[in-house]
C-alpha cells in the first residue's frame, strides 16, 4: 500500500472563522491581491479586517468562471501594486483564479507551459505566492485542492493547471460566508460536492485517507444537501454542506475523480455554463455507466462494493437504489439537462473526443468505450 497525501498548511473551519484572515494574511505581507466574484461588497467584512491590520488591498473581481487571460490580468495587476500576497473570497472559481494568481506571480513562464492538455503541463518550480482561500459557496472544496481549472476560450475547453504547490497556505472555511447562496446555487455547488466525494470514493487512487473523508463527507451531503435547498437559513444544513465540500476537496486532491469530471471540462468549455449544473447533470447517468461496466468487465472491482456502500448511506440496500436516490434528488433541486444547457446531438463526437483525453478519466473506476460515453450524453440529454 503506497499513497501521498498533501493539503493546505492550515485549515481553519467554523462558523466566524472568517475573523482570523486578516490576522493570518498579516503575517504574509503588507499588500494583498483579494480576488472577488463580481459582487465586491459581499467582502467588506473582510477588507475593512483587512485595514484594520494594515493590510493594503487590491481588489480583483472576476465575473463568471475564469479564463487563462483573467489570470495574466491578475498577475499583471499584483505585481503592478507590489503586492505580496493573494487572498481568494468567493466561489470555486474566484479560488482557482487565485491559487492560478498565486503560482505565476513567482513562475514566470507562459501560462501555457503549466497547463494541462492544450499546453505543456510542465511542473511549477517555485513556491507561489502566499494564498488564502475563503470559500462562499460549498461545492468544489477548491480551498485544499492541487489544481486551477481555466478556461480557454480560443480552445473550447476548461483545462487545469496541477501541481502541490498551487494548494493554498490557508483555507478558511466558515459556513456563514454561504448563507447567502440562493437556492439554484446550492444546488449547483452542493451537487459538485456530492460527485467530488462519490467520484473520490470510488477512484482508482483512493487510499484509507481520502476513504476516510469520503466516508464523513457523503452522508453529511446525503442528510443536508436537501435541507440547504430547500432552507437556506438552515444553519445545521450549511455547516454540514460547508464540511461535506471541504472534505470532497480533501479527498479529490489526492485520490483524483472520474468520468462526471472528465466531462464537466469540455462541456463547461464549449458552452459556458456553470461546472456544478454539468456534473448535477451528468451525475445518475456515469454512476449508471460506470456500474454497469464495472460489473460486465471488472466484477471484483472494489468501486462496486463501494457503489452499495453509498447506496446504504442514502437508505437504499443496491448500487441502483444509490443511483435511484441520485436521480431523485436532482429532480428535487430542479437541475437541467444537457439540451436545457445548449448542448446538441451534432456536439456529442467532439465532447466525446475531448472527454477521453480529460485527466479525471485516468481514475475513473472503470475504461469506459466510446459507445458508454454517447449513451451517458444520450440519457442525460
Amino acid at each position: 500500500m503506497t499513497f501521498e497525501f498533501a493539503t493546505a498548511g492550515r485549515i481553519i473551519f467554523g462558523n466566524g472563522t472568517l475573523a482570523q484572515a486578516a490576522p493570518a494574511a498579516a503575517g504574509f505581507g503588507r499588500r494583498a491581491l483579494v480576488v472577488t466574484g463580481r459582487n465586491t461588497a459581499r467582502a467588506k467584512t473582510l477588507l475593512d479586517a483587512l485595514k484594520k491590520e494594515n493590510v493594503g488591498a487590491e481588489l480583483f473581481p472576476v465575473g463568471g468562471e475564469p479564463t487563462v487571460a483573467d489570470v495574466i490580468k491578475a498577475v499583471e495587476r499584483a505585481r503592478i501594486t507590489s503586492c505580496g500576497l493573494v487572498i481568494g473570497f468567493g466561489g470555486g472559481s474566484v479560488l482557482d483564479l487565485a491559487k492560478a494568481a498565486a503560482a505565476l506571480m513567482t513562475n514566470t513562464r507562459d501560462p501555457f507551459d503549466y497547463l494541462e492538455v492544450i499546453g505543456k503541463g510542465q511542473p511549477l518550480t517555485e513556491r507561489p505566492a502566499p494564498c488564502i482561500a475563503i470559500p462562499t459557496t460549498a461545492g468544489t472544496g477548491s480551498e485544499v485542492t492541487k489544481n486551477s481549472v481555466l478556461a480557454s476560450p480560443e480552445h473550447r475547453v476548461k483545462v487545469s493547471i496541477r501541481h502541490p504547490l498551487l494548494i493554498p497556505a490557508v483555507a478558511i472555511v466558515d459556513p456563514e460566508c454561504t448563507f447567502s447562496m440562493p437556492p439554484a446555487v446550492t444546488a449547483a455547488t452542493g451537487l459538485d460536492a456530492l460527485t467530488q466525494l462519490l467520484e473520490a470514493f470510488t477512484s482508482r487512487k483512493a487510499n484509507p485517507m481520502t476513504d476516510g473523508f469520503c466516508r464523513e463527507g457523503l452522508p453529511r451531503a446525503v442528510r443536508a444537501l436537501r435541507r440547504a435547498f430547500e432552507n437556506g437559513s438552515d444553519r445545521k444544513a450549511r455547516e454540514e454542506m460547508a464540511l461535506a465540500s471541504l472534505f470532497g476537496g480533501l479527498a479529490l486532491a489526492n485520490a483524483g475523480l472520474g468520468a462526471v469530471h472528465g466531462y464537466s471540462g469540455p462541456v463547461g468549455g464549449m458552452f459556458n455554463v456553470p461546472h456544478g449544473m454539468v456534473c448535477a447533470a451528468l451525475l445518475p447517468h456515469v454512476t449508471k455507466a460506470n456500474l454497469l461496466a464495472l460489473r460486465a468487465r471488472e466484477p471484483d472491482a472494489p468501486a462496486l462494493a463501494r457503489l452499495t456502500e453509498f447506496a446504504q448511506m442514502t437508505g437504499g440496500k443496491t448500487a441502483e437504489d444509490g443511483i435511484k436516490w441520485i436521480a431523485g434528488l436532482c429532480r428535487d433541486l430542479q437541475t437541467p439537462s444537457l439540451s436545457t444547457l445548449g448542448v446538441t446531438k451534432a456536439d456529442f463526437p467532439v465532447l466525446i473526443e475531448k472527454t477521453q483525453r480529460a485527466s479525471s478519466m485516468k481514475t475513473n473506476p472503470v475504461d469506459l468505450t466510446a459507445e458508454e460515453l454517447t449513451q451517458v450524453l444520450r440519457e442525460a440529454f
